[in-house]
């Protein structure tokens, strides 16, 4: 019964805004009659509101299709008025993991005045991930480039070629010779971050790389976190673990302490920026 009745008070919703304003602002920026009816099972009236302010102020025209969905939150590809690709990414209110999410905020300096509610919550967490892209972009290292945000909504640099999104590493993978300097390009991001703005990433592994051309781009850093964080340390060592688990799967055999003292030696090499 409860599914039905879901399903009854869904129909009667999306029945009464037939012709709202939000209607025509949701048909208005997304392309696709299948994004729009993604975008209206997930999406509350706030966020269609947040991507019309972000629209009116030129970081894009349309949002032209999915390029990834999750539980958290949905990443779209969208177009400027110059033809330029950008990434939108909308954080949902409903679905997102509250506990999980908690953690990594608790504990945060810059965001000790965070409300409690989900909604509070999730708001907070898509400017936290604002900021620590622009931290990382502080410091030149691979992230996407943050635009701009409002409420739960995010836009960043596009990280693809000729208009296709970049592979994640655990779906493009690595060929043999590319595995050292793979290994090379994620020990120097996180001895960047770390030493130049005592950032952890909290959650690296090969599905939050992204792979574009011989380059690799680190992304989802939501729960990146400062090193004064009390789970800073935990967070770490969990990272440097999952990079020796997937590394040495691929023939470079790497204990999480190697990893740890691959990252330290790189601290002459990036100072405070």
């Amino acid at each position: 019964m409860e599914g039905i009745d879901e399903d009854f008070e869904k129909e009667q919703y999306f029945e009464e805004r037939k012709n709202s304003k939000e209607t025509e602002l949701v048909k208005k920026y997304f392309v696709n009659e299948s994004d729009r009816k993604v975008f209206a099972d997930v999406f509350d009236k706030s966020t269609i509101q947040a991507i019309h302010t972000l629209a009116k102020k030129g970081n894009f025209d349309v949002l032209e299709y999915v390029v990834n969905t999750g539980k958290e939150a949905h990443l779209f590809r969208a177009v400027d008025s110059s033809g330029n690709y950008k990434a939108v990414k909308i954080y949902t209110i409903l679905t997102s993991d509250f506990k999980n999410m908690e953690k990594y905020i608790a504990g945060d300096i810059r965001f000790k005045e965070v409300k409690k509610g989900k909604r509070e919550l999730v708001f907070a967490w898509t400017r936290k991930e604002y900021r620590n892209l622009e931290l990382l972009m502080q410091c030149r290292a691979n992230s996407p480039q943050p635009i701009a945000f409002r409420e739960n909504v995010l836009v960043m640099e596009f990280i693809g070629e000729g208009g296709n999104a970049s592979p994640i590493l655990k779906e493009r993978g690595m060929g043999e010779n590319e595995v050292e300097d793979f290994y090379r390009q994620v020990i120097e991001f996180v001895a960047n971050a770390f030493f130049s703005k005592n950032l952890i990433h909290a959650d690296l592994s090969e599905f939050n790389i992204l792979v574009k051309g011989e380059k690799l781009f680190f992304i989802d850093v939501g729960q990146a976190v400062l090193n004064s964080h009390p789970k800073a340390q935990e967070f770490f060592e969990r990272d440097c673990m999952n990079v020796a688990k997937y590394f040495s799967k691929h023939g470079l055999e790497k204990t999480g302490e190697d990893v740890k003292e691959d990252v330290k030696k790189l601290k002459g090499k990036f100072g405070k920026k």
